[in-house]
């Protein structure tokens, strides 16, 4: 069995820090924001390059704080909500976090080469209720922020950035980041041992405001400024996630190798269509994403041989029943429709042999 992530191998690295971790925690009883909670927001933004993290309960609330955050009060009415425009691509927590946040999502279609949100679709979506947009950095790369901040200044958008895949990563010559949402599941690069988010911020006004929502809107016990919620980054996650912060520019490194390797493994296989890295974009190769054709039949071959390669994402957010309500039907998103029937997630993470990925794509010259 080759796993698509080993969660195992990671863990025995971090094992000894994370226990002694626990002990501290337990011992102090420090459950609910305690000290490793700030800790480890100081230590993520400093990794990150900004001033601010605002630890969370998961990515999607990370996501609708955020938006939260931005957006209050909403600058449009109350009888239509404001929009948010976001990549059709992408799963389903973004659309489902704009929804929690009382807006409405507006999809546009990804470009075809690195299945990221096409600016122009971007741009074509904007209408007069737009009040933000949220690229989304997919599979360890980030969105074309150029020419999202542009379309924003143009417009007066807020940018909200979907960062969850993307830890790590970088772009060159792009502004700082203004305000982006992580999630650290488990199969992330950088994954808790459960759930768990953050919110970045080079604001502290915007810092100060999602910390009031994460914490039912109070900064004093029993004196609530504003209404907020329960979505507080746990304190034994944060221990887990300080031991895993120390390595995760190395595993993101082994992982940008192990990438490399698909690509030389794979390039002499004819039918498959290898993932690119857009030009000025340090990838983190969350997921391998490659495109052939029979997917099915294909990711039922790899499968049977032990493989668990993985779809990320069959079924897009415009045709899933719970979106109904937007109004799309097949055909309104070609680029994201095509797409969702060609690409297949292979086994990449930062323990990943060179033997399995020549398993891999022995396995896979033996099914195209």
């Amino acid at each position: 069995m080759i796993p698509f992530v080993d969660l195992r191998a990671a863990h025995a690295e971090v094992a000894d820090e994370v226990r002694q971790g626990f002990d501290r925690v337990l011992l102090n009883t420090s459950f609910v924001q305690g000290p490793d909670v700030a800790a480890f927001e100081e230590e993520f933004a400093a990794f990150s390059g900004v001033p601010h993290c605002v630890g969370a309960g998961n990515g999607t609330d990370a996501i609708e704080l955020a938006l939260r955050a931005c957006l209050t009060p909403p600058p449009h009415t109350d009888v239509t909500p404001s929009e948010v425009i976001l990549p059709a691509n992408t799963f389903v927590a973004t659309a489902e976090a704009v929804i929690r946040a009382g807006l409405r999502p507006v999809l546009a279609d990804c470009d075809d080469e690195y299945l990221l949100l096409d600016p122009e679709a971007a741009a074509s979506a904007v209408g007069p209720d737009t009040a933000a947009i949220i690229p989304v950095h997919l599979y360890g790369q980030q969105a074309p922020m150029a020419a999202v901040h542009d379309l924003a200044t143009r417009h007066g958008l807020a940018v909200v950035e979907d960062a969850a895949q993307s830890q790590g990563s970088g772009q060159a010559g792009r502004p700082p980041v203004g305000l982006a949402a992580t999630s650290f599941y488990p199969g992330k690069n950088l994954g808790a041992y459960g759930e768990a988010g953050a919110v970045l911020t080079s604001s502290p006004a915007l810092a100060r405001a999602i910390r009031l929502l994460t914490g039912h809107g109070s900064e004093v016990k029993y004196q609530h400024e504003t209404l907020g919620f329960n979505s507080r980054l746990d304190t034994l996650q944060a221990v887990v996630l300080r031991a895993k912060l120390k390595r995760l520019a190395h595993w993101n490194d082994l992982r940008r190798a192990a990438a490399d390797r698909y690509a030389t493994l794979l390039s002499g296989i004819e039918g498959i269509r290898l993932p690119q890295t857009a030009p000025g974009n340090l990838h983190v190769w969350h997921l391998y994403v490659i495109r052939v054709p029979e997917r099915d039949k294909v990711l039922a071959g790899l499968q049977d041989a032990g493989i668990q390669a993985q779809i990320h994402y069959p079924v897009p957010i415009h045709l899933q029943p719970a979106f109904r309500h937007l109004g799309h039907t097949p055909g309104d998103f070609p680029t994201t429709e095509k797409a969702a029937t060609e690409i297949l997630s292979l086994p990449l993470h930062p323990h990943l042999t060179p033997t399995h990925q020549e398993q891999i794509a022995e396995t896979l010259s033996t099914l195209l």
